[in-house]
């Protein structure tokens, strides 16, 4: 790998190579496209099988469980408060409780920016055969669409998070799991990945984005690897730096993105300005705390496809039955096209049954096709109008073509009804680019919504119950102002896009008006 690094390689030569090792993965995947259910089952009955002996395992009697139906009639549906007292332990060094041997990684996650920290535990199954697979499985994908890529010549820039050493009386480490996967990368992806580890794992966000822009510009970037909002801050930050108005003035060789955590389309048009070729590709990922779950393999169309093969077995609840004491759990061969579903999944990682707080909708069953709609917790529901936030993202996408806006980051929550007026939704929407009429912008927003959601649209039938929305225009770097305030700069962090109170909104407002 010091070769990629030092001199000028056959590329052709390179990706055939690669596309050899990798026909046979390929080969497998198309065996999970077509026996779905067979491949979920093994991969269910080799994880009870695995963990039999663990604590959990001898709660619910893993030994004698050898069919789905049994495990789930055995085992609930649980939630991180759930299965946090198993978490602390383990953390205090305790073994076999969720998972055979010591877990010494936890992935911490916020969800959003809850002042409350999740650790999800990490264990080397997991990954080996959920995050690293799936990195790989990435590149399989992106090269059998492009075989005459030249990705290999150059770097990939990621950005992730930091990691920490916990408070804890053992050797447990703590931290973004972008973090723990750089820390426990192979020591060769080191030669093709750029920053350095030191700066990859500063726990300072704006120190660490100084740090990248000044070691990366004479580097031969040619992919990128993060959260979309959070590269746009680094990408604007080395524009500036250098006084180019474009990436490809730097990077001329870029060639690919690799983005997730967030909904990509409202900033797919920022992208493209500031990368304008037509040979950027964009490639999005599902790839969790909890595990790496699906990748478009099909580079300009909808949908990610779920990976059955990582030592995850998925259940899918209709998000209308999430609050039943006893929801009715869809395996992968009985889901349904066009039903929101919370995901449950049971995972190498020790997770049993556990509602990861997503909500998927699949675009194909044949094979399996997903894309991510919103959270079970985020979601706008005061008035019967069960707005998701991929209906949000939709509507701000469309208004923003219409008028021309480009925005950075947007929140909203409902205004409840009082005496003297009715309900309706507040927006507050951080500009890139101000929109040319704002009243043109609002009006877009609100038809799209009740194009998208029957439920919106029959509350705002001539206002009886919604009023139109009302918008507000935040100032200047608010949302990041917000997210420092609450020591969340970078990384995985996100902003909640929806909320069913006003908690998140008051915040920023107050935050808005100083």
């Amino acid at each position: 790998m010091r070769i990629l690094a030092s001199f000028k390689i056959d590329m052709p030569i390179l990706n055939s190579i690669i596309s050899l090792v990798n026909t046979r993965r390929l080969s497998q995947i198309d065996d999970f496209k077509t026996n779905p259910g067979d491949v979920q089952n093994d991969q269910l009955m080799q994880l009870i099988k695995t963990a039999k002996l663990t604590d959990v395992g001898q709660t619910y009697g893993f030994e004698s469980i050898n069919t789905y139906q049994s495990f789930a009639e055995r085992v609930p549906v649980s939630d991180y408060e759930d299965v946090r007292p198993y978490i602390d332990r383990l953390r205090k060094g305790e073994k076999n409780l969720l998972w055979p041997g010591e877990i010494k990684w936890f992935a911490k996650s916020s969800g959003t920016t809850s002042t409350k920290s999740k650790f999800i535990p990490v264990t080397k199954e997991s990954l080996e055969d959920c995050h690293f697979r799936g990195g790989k499985d990435v590149l399989a994908f992106y090269l059998s669409e492009r075989p005459d890529s030249e990705m290999f010549s150059g770097k990939c820039l990621t950005l992730g998070g930091s990691h920490q050493i916990n408070n804890f009386s053992n050797d447990s480490f703590y931290g973004d799991l972008s973090a723990i996967l750089i820390e426990n990368l192979p020591f060769w992806t080191h030669f093709i990945r750029t920053p350095d580890q030191s700066i990859a794992l500063m726990d300072e966000w704006e120190a660490k984005m100084e740090k990248i822009t000044e070691t990366t510009l004479d580097e031969n970037v040619t992919s990128l690897a993060g959260v979309p909002s959070w590269f746009l801050v680094l990408i604007k930050n080395v524009l500036t730096k250098v006084g180019k108005t474009n990436l490809l003035e730097i990077w001329p060789n870029l060639e690919l993105f690799i983005h997730g955590g967030i909904n990509f389309t409202p900033y797919r048009n920022q992208y493209k300005d500031l990368i304008p070729t037509s040979k950027m590709s964009y490639l999005e990922t599902y790839n969790a705390s909890e595990g790496f779950f699906a990748i478009q393999d099909r580079l300009g169309e909808e949908g990610m496809l779920l990976m059955l093969d990582y030592g995850v077995f998925y259940e899918f609840i209709p998000l209308n039955e999430v609050a039943d004491p006893h929801p009715n759990a869809k395996t992968i061969d009985n889901v349904e096209l066009g039903v929101d579903y919370a995901m449950v999944i049971t995972t190498n990682g020790g997770l049993w049954r556990y509602m990861i707080g997503d909500t998927v909708r699949f675009v194909s069953t044949q094979p399996h096709r997903i894309i991510i709609t919103g959270r079970t917790k985020h979601y706008i529901n005061a008035f019967g109008e069960e707005l998701m936030i991929e209906n949000a993202e939709r509507a701000i996408h469309n208004a923003c073509q219409e008028t021309g806006a480009v925005i950075k980051e947007f929140t909203a929550a409902p205004i409840f009804m009082d005496t003297n007026s009715k309900g309706a939704h507040e927006w507050l929407i951080e500009f890139e680019k101000q929109p040319d009429n704002i009243t043109v912008f609002n009006q877009q927003l609100d038809a799209t919504l009740q194009n998208v959601n029957s439920d919106y649209e029959a509350k705002r039938y001539k206002d009886i119950t919604l009023d139109r929305p009302k918008l507000v225009v935040a100032r200047e770097n608010l949302f990041v102002d917000w997210l420092k305030s609450k020591n969340k700069l970078g990384g995985q962090n996100k902003v909640p896009r929806l909320a069913n109170n006003r908690d998140y909104i008051e915040e920023l407002l107050k935050l808005n008006n100083k």
